[in-house]
């Protein structure tokens, strides 16, 4: 061990009296080691970002969504189909065996939003007592909304986080609760607030999602019977179908658009969107991001690895002479091809860490002004360094025999 540790520190006196030329070496080094871990920690923040957005659509859900459209087209729609309403909903589960529950929604058409503490802008919707289950909605105060509540239209109102915020902004989640908040004509009795969720987005792979963070939920009967609506609007905005486990959400999907589509005339008046199907597309997206990625850095640590080997073999023809004093005094090929080897490694450590430093903070970078999630990964940091020592390393071998091969005689004559 102790003879290990005097070869480490004989390389560290080495490199540092050439301190430009181990500078530009350990560059290489730097930028290959800091594109690995930028990359691994984009793309393990992207994997979680996308499991937390499919995570408040539900896996195991099919989303049928109404379309919008101009009021003239929407008039000759609606001759031919009444548009998203409960007769699709129980029409599903009476003929398809693999739909287990459903959820179901309203946009509330808004003129004005506020508390007597201030206005918002936040959305209004009717949803089913469900709508919060199939969302992995939490809540932070109160309580959901109830089948009570459902059935005797009343008037209450859970808040999304920014939305509470919004109306409330001097008072913290339990002390909402009982406070009102009036949407258009109608007081609603604020009976519990939600969780602002993890994710920062909204959108996942093009579809709008999500969105619950700036929204007051009301019961679905009390949108429908208290709310003005355009005579023209379809009862309902949106569904979530919840599918059994074990059962092929594409194939469910196509039954469901079958289905809907029969019921609606053939118009294509709605649109389906399959959250396991959008899982899939993400991760093959991913996939060849980071193959890509995975090239340039493999790129960048070859040039490094060059750098080094260009680095020793720079050493060995200006150290020839004291190559050949040390094969003079007893020094073995194995001696020789040990003290090259150890230089190497020792800049490839340096390049690691440094490159470490480098990475985390180029991913950190990128993720603030792209708007990426970030996530650090430790695997990705061991894996980025033990990649660089092998690199380093295997680059300095041939340097480190060539030196071990000099006559000793030759190299002491050499200028």
């Amino acid at each position: 061990m102790n003879q290990y540790i005097v070869l480490i520190g004989d390389a560290i006196h080495e490199l540092s009296s050439q301190k430009l030329r181990t500078f530009l070496t350990l560059l290489g080094m730097i930028f290959g080691v800091g594109a690995v871990i930028a990359m691994l920690n984009i793309g393990e923040g992207a994997e979680k970002e996308a499991l937390k957005l499919i995570d408040s659509m539900g896996v195991n859900n099919i989303i049928v969504n109404a379309r919008s459209y101009e009021k003239d087209e929407l008039k000759e729609i609606r001759e031919e189909s009444l548009g998203l309403n409960m007769g699709d909903v129980d029409a599903a589960l009476a003929t398809l065996p693999f739909v287990d529950d459903y959820s179901a929604s309203k946009n509330i058409e808004l003129h004005d939003v506020y508390s007597d503490y201030a206005k918002s802008d936040a959305q209004a919707w009717g949803v089913t007592i469900s709508y919060f289950g199939h969302g992995n909605l939490r809540l932070a105060a109160g309580r959901f909304i109830s089948t009570q509540d459902e059935n005797a239209l009343a008037q209450v109102a859970v808040l999304g986080a920014d939305a509470a915020t919004e109306l409330f902004p001097a008072k913290d989640a339990d002390e909402m609760i009982g406070q009102f908040v009036k949407v258009n004509h109608v007081w609603l009795k604020v009976i519990g607030v939600l969780q602002a969720p993890e994710g920062s987005k909204n959108e996942f792979q093009g579809v709008q999602i999500g969105g619950d963070r700036y929204r007051i939920f009301v019961p679905l009967s009390t949108s429908i019977n208290k709310f003005a609506s355009d005579v023209l609007a379809s009862q309902l905005d949106s569904i979530k179908l919840n599918i059994a486990k074990g059962t092929d959400p594409v194939i469910a999907a196509q039954a469901i658009d079958s289905l809907i589509a029969m019921r609606h005339g053939s118009l294509d008046d709605y649109e389906l969107i399959i959250p396991a199907a959008l899982l899939e597309q993400q991760k093959q997206t991913q996939q060849i991001f980071n193959i890509v990625m995975a090239c340039v850095a493999g790129i960048s640590l070859l040039v490094g690895g060059i750098g080094i080997m260009n680095i020793m073999l720079a050493n060995v023809m200006e150290r020839t002479k004291e190559i050949g004093l040390l094969r003079a005094v007893g020094a073995t090929q194995k001696n020789i091809r040990l003290q090259f080897i150890a230089e190497s490694f020792t800049i490839s450590i340096l390049g690691g860490l440094l490159g470490i430093f480098f990475g985390l903070v180029l991913s950190e970078v990128i993720g603030f002004y792209s708007g990426w999630a970030v996530s650090w990964s430790l695997p990705a940091i061991f894996l980025s360094l033990t990649i660089c020592m092998v690199v380093g390393v295997g680059f300095g071998v041939f340097p480190a025999v060539k030196a071990s091969k000099l006559n000793p005689i030759d190299a002491l004559h050499s200028d």
